[in-house]
């Protein structure tokens, strides 16, 4: 793991994300920044691909809370996987690239998503078929407010009986939903207990911390399916979104994408 250029990488990230929310005037800014530097380890150190074609033996990635897809067009297009320029086209009349993540003619995307609870659910499908080749993982990364969706506690059911170690969950864990705290809207405690109760490793890290995040996801020998707690911080690198569920839905225009882009910009200087 080259760690400067992951975090650089993750910088990358952020800027690309902020620009493309606030020229379409669309939403999840928040969500895409929580997620960031978990895609930046995953595309930078972790997922084995080939950006100019479809090669079976790829890792799966699945992104199941598809609401913030914007971030991971973002680091295909870094990755080569299409033009940087297509990412002006984001949530724009006629584009292929919708504000929750698609498939459909966009090379990079395993499956298209945005009704929480399904990415799971998929993904161990995935990982089952794929489960005699040794070399290939797959990788779903979740919302911690999509845990309330019952489709999910079937899934990871069906993971531990089929012990799936070919599969990794990564839950962003913000501790925020659309409206209000997880907390209050569906306590989810003791987290951890009830993924390891139910037949699974279980592995808790800071979600920002570019080396625990690349400890918990590269390669070891399980005989479990993997779920990794991710602890982060929502809206996190521009300090007037973190911890702020305002800007689950809000756009940065203006001063607040002139302060955003600057404090983007400083990070790690």
């Amino acid at each position: 793991m080259n760690l400067s250029k992951t975090i650089s990488f993750a910088k990358t990230l952020r800027l690309h994300a902020l620009k493309m929310t606030s020229n379409a005037g669309t939403s999840h800014i928040g969500s895409m920044f929580s997620i960031a530097d978990i895609v930046a380890v995953l595309y930078n150190d972790i997922l084995f691909y080939n950006s100019k074609k479809k090669i079976p033996n790829r890792d799966r990635f699945v992104l199941s809370k598809g609401h913030a897809g914007g971030i991971i067009y973002a680091a295909l297009a870094e990755k080569g996987f299409f033009p940087k320029k297509k990412l002006d086209d984001y949530c724009k009349n006629g584009s292929f690239f919708s504000g929750h993540i698609s498939h459909f003619k966009i090379p990079g995307v395993e499956l298209s998503t945005g009704s929480l609870g399904h990415g799971l659910s998929v993904s161990c499908g995935m990982a089952y078929a794929l489960k005699k080749n040794k070399k290939v993982r797959v990788f779903n990364l979740m919302s911690d407010g999509e845990i309330n969706e019952g489709s999910n506690w079937e899934a990871i059911m069906f993971a531990s009986h089929f012990k799936l170690n070919n599969l990794v969950n990564i839950i962003d864990y913000n501790k925020l939903q659309s409206i209000k705290s997880v907390k209050k809207t569906m306590n989810l405690e003791p987290l951890k207990n009830k993924w390891i109760s139910f037949g699974w490793k279980v592995l808790e890290i800071d979600g920002h911390n570019h080396q625990q995040i690349y400890s918990a996801l590269k390669k070891k020998k399980f005989t479990k399916p993997l779920c990794v707690i991710a602890h982060t911080t929502k809206g996190k690198g521009v300090n007037f979104m973190e911890n702020n569920n305002l800007w689950h839905y809000r756009t940065a225009k203006g001063k607040e994408f002139v302060t955003a882009f600057n404090q983007l910009n400083k990070l790690n200087k």
